[in-house]
This record gives C-alpha cells, structure tokens and sequence, in this order.
C-alpha cells in the first residue's frame, strides 16, 4: 500500500478513495447494528440540526463580511484646552 500511495503521491489512508458498492452496504449495515433501528433517525436529526447551524453561522460571517462599512473612520479631533481635565 506504501509503495501505490507513493507513486500517486497521496496519503495512505486515502490509497483506497471512497468506498462505494458493496463497501457501502456492508458499512451502513454495521453502523445500523452498531446503533440500531431507533437511534439513527435522531442521530440524523441532529446531524441536520448542526449542519443548518453552520450554514447559518457561515451566512452571517459572509454577510458580515460583505456588510460595507456605514460611516468611515473619522479621525480624533485634537482635545482643546477647555476640554482637558484639570
């Protein structure tokens, strides 16, 4: 495996891609075993309820972001002597 990771100059673990196939299968029948039949659709839901908050936080980061600036920098006017403290 060393040897084919080498040549194609990738990472070890990503010698073999994605599994697709009978892979696939046999992994969501392990995952479905592993947690079972009532678990995984709140596992699901709150996969979902995370990925809409990211997308959510992302939005706002973007928009803020792009948000252009409502009034510029106006630089510090010099304290005159009648506002210095005494």
């Amino acid at each position: 495996m060393q040897i084919v990771s080498q040549m194609l100059g990738i990472h070890p673990i990503l010698a073999f891609g994605i599994p697709s196939g009978p892979d696939l299968i046999i992994l969501l029948v392990l995952v479905l075993v592993l947690f079972g039949a009532k678990r995984l659709p709140e596992l699901a839901r709150g996969l979902g309820q995370s990925v809409n908050e990211f997308k959510k936080a992302k939005d706002e980061f973007d928009k803020e972001v792009a948000k252009p600036s409502t009034s510029p920098a106006t630089p510090a006017s010099p304290i005159s002597d009648e506002q210095k403290p005494s």
